[in-house]
């Protein structure tokens, strides 16, 4: 039984530190320093992977199916990076739906996102996830639309927040 009790403390005291050191991080002095990335897309034929055996052979697409895809983005007219990703069909009824995970190479590091993705012109949401490089301490939003002749459009709000 003092066993029990001494481990139940041990832990209280635990989460209790770790519950002053997330507010003492949270409450701290950090600053987020805001700027809108925006670049024209060339979308690259995706590659399709039908990953899973079971198959309705109504459909195109199966629950865990991949979808590859390597675009280059251009600003003023020069190719200045370039994203790579992939999408993992998560239902194909009432429509087709993807988790995405995407990954852009720009000068100064690499900015990552995730979003859903659905068939058909309506712009993608994405949430910027982190980065490296000049992107280190980044988070935001963006939104990417398509224009339907492989070209299209994509717009970051990055905030950087520095210690």
């Amino acid at each position: 039984m003092r066993k029990v009790a001494l481990t139940s403390t041990a832990v209280a005291l635990l989460l209790s530190v770790v519950s002053i050191a997330a507010t003492s991080q949270a409450a701290g002095s950090s600053t987020a320093k805001s700027r809108t990335l925006s670049f024209d897309v060339q979308f690259s034929p995706f590659t399709f992977i039908p990953a899973n055996p079971v198959r309705d052979p109504n459909s195109p697409f199966a629950l865990g199916d991949e979808i590859t895809f390597h675009d280059l983005l251009f600003s003023n007219g020069k190719q200045v990076g370039d994203q790579v990703g992939s999408c993992v069909i998560v239902a194909v009824t009432p429509e087709v739906l993807a988790n995405c995970s995407d990954v852009m190479r720009l000068p100064g590091g690499n900015i990552t996102a995730q979003f859903v993705n659905a068939p058909g012109p309506a712009p993608k949401d994405l949430a910027l996830t982190g980065g490296t490089g000049t992107y280190r301490n980044l988070g935001g939003e963006g939104t990417l639309v398509e224009f339907g002749n492989g070209k299209g459009s994509l717009t970051l709000h990055v905030l950087s927040f520095s210690d």
